[in-house]
């Protein structure tokens, strides 16, 4: 089963004459780890904001699971977003009057069907959080007064939630000295296995490609040799 297939993705900034993305071909088996790299600027957000449902492609398609997000309603999208995509991000985007756990708790506020998938979706973040190593008395504290580290585990818990079919990680080792990534990706890549989840993670860092599947540079699938704005 192919949990990504892009199929002539052609896109273009609003208002840009130059095309950002120009990709023939791209595909990502399901329970495959992919590591995308590529330098600031180069289109990787752009990607992701696409397969994210965020942005249309001009033209080409974008099958998620074997559903063309691109021929989806606005509405639509965010939908399937919300039931089949764990999302995390460079800046990890919690909420941060909000504790650890609640945070962790969200998608199955937004999802019935991670939330039928956590079971017991109480029981489902705090083992997430303790297999992502936060310490418990860490759970109840907001967001906001967190480490980065600790944050950051936390961005992982609450995209795992529900056991999403892809993940997408955006630079989500930016802020980490090299010893603090290598932890953080070798529980990520743990816990994605566990799930059977397909996992595109993104960086412009080469280092960190060792224990993946597979190792993409962008600027190989993308004709395009423009950047982003």
């Amino acid at each position: 089963m192919t949990a990504l297939s892009i199929v002539n993705l052609v896109y273009r900034w609003p208002r840009q004459q130059a095309v950002c993305l120009d990709i023939p071909r791209f595909d990502i088996a399901a329970g495959e780890h992919v590591f995308l790299h590529g330098p600031s600027g180069g289109g990787k957000s752009t990607l992701l904001g696409l397969l994210g449902g965020v942005a249309v492609p001009e033209r080409g398609s974008i099958e998620l699971l074997g559903s063309d997000i691109t021929r989806l309603s606005g509405h639509s999208r965010d939908r399937f977003r919300a039931d089949h995509i764990g999302f995390i991000f460079q800046q990890f985007n919690l909420l941060p009057w909000l504790s650890a756990l609640d945070n962790v708790l969200l998608p199955c506020t937004f999802s019935a069907r991670r939330l039928a998938r956590a079971g017991t979706a109480h029981e489902a973040a705090t083992r997430l959080l303790t297999h992502l190593d936060l310490a418990a008395d860490a759970w109840h504290k907001p967001a906001g007064e967190l480490s980065v580290g600790q944050q950051q585990r936390v961005a992982a818990a609450r995209a795992l939630i529900g056991r999403p079919e892809i993940l997408i990680a955006d630079e989500p080792t930016s802020a980490l000295d090299a010893p603090r990534q290598q932890i953080f990706i070798d529980l990520l890549l743990a816990e994605a296995k566990a799930e059977g989840a397909a996992l595109l993670f993104v960086s412009h860092d080469e280092r960190l490609a060792a224990h993946f599947d597979r190792k993409i540079a962008l600027c190989d699938i993308n004709r395009a040799g423009t950047v982003e704005p």
